[in-house]
């Protein structure tokens, strides 16, 4: 039986890949466990690396782009873990870290996503878990508006800063760069919606995981390393839709996202936005 299942999506980033794989290796994973890299035809030579330096990896090398969500759910459709852990390409995974989340989720049978720490290189947090947003959420971060006092306060809610995130707790969803997900919950749930190519994928499936009672919890004991950047900030608010396609992405998803949960209700209580 295979425990855990890692799945590691790319899409042009060969040599964080390359990083990741080796930290796995240098993990010493403890569980039976199997190891998916799914290459989004890149075009930067990853299938080839992943033969001649990782044969123990499953790669699934696609002919086309199809995303971060579809890539997800192209390795799940193959894994055999009772648990899938999605991991972004740019992660480091320490060595006890995937046996301390495995042995968590075994202890609470009611949690189907464990979101692990994330941290900078440096060892300091990244703001990883969050409360739902709401539709203003994506233009206060976006615009001049977030300078405003009703703006900081509602991002400041969102991204959870009126909680002690020192201590573990149930959190509304965490971000797809480290989830720890049961695959009785995927089962119960589905995988990933593909209509999201990438960015709010995570946030429509914790909302899905909690509309099935399904809890969503944050460990901060538990630490992976993130060298996160966010490709979809790189450029004036003004010009992102006319000149960076990652953020023409991020707005067509935000889009979708708020158009599917129109007008439904929260699945958790206590959650307070919408």
């Amino acid at each position: 039986m295979v425990d855990v299942s890692i799945v590691i999506v790319n899409y042009k980033t060969r040599g964080m890949v390359r990083q990741g794989l080796k930290s796995l290796r240098l993990a010493r994973i403890r569980l039976n466990y199997e190891v998916f890299v799914v290459d989004n035809a890149s075009g930067d030579g990853l299938p080839e690396l992943v033969r001649a330096e990782f044969p123990e990896v499953r790669l699934i090398a696609l002919d086309r782009n199809v995303g971060f969500a579809a890539g997800n759910n192209a390795a799940m459709r193959k894994a055999k873990g009772k648990y899938v852990f999605v991991l972004n390409p740019d992660a480091l995974v320490p060595e006890g870290a995937i046996e301390s989340m495995y042995a968590y989720m075994e202890a609470h049978p009611d949690i189907g996503v464990l979101g692990p720490k994330l941290v900078r290189p440096d060892g300091t947090r990244q703001e990883s878990v969050h409360r739902f947003p709401t539709p203003w959420i994506p233009i206060y971060r976006r615009t001049p508006l977030g300078k405003t006092a009703r703006a900081k306060s509602e991002i400041d809610r969102y991204f959870l800063r009126d909680v002690d995130m020192r201590e573990t707790s149930e959190v509304d969803w965490v971000e797809g760069a480290a989830m720890f997900v049961r695959r009785a919950a995927i089962d119960a749930v589905g995988m990933f919606d593909e209509r999201f190519f990438v960015y709010f994928e995570d946030t429509d499936w914790c909302r899905r995981f909690w509309g099935a009672n399904w809890k969503v919890v944050y460990h901060p004991k538990i630490a992976i390393i993130h060298y996160h950047r966010r490709e979809s900030a790189d450029t004036l608010w003004f010009l992102a839709p006319f000149t960076n396609k990652v953020s023409r992405i991020h707005i067509t998803s935000a889009i979708a996202y708020f158009l599917k949960w129109k007008n439904r209700p929260l699945p958790r209580i206590g959650a307070e936005s919408s």
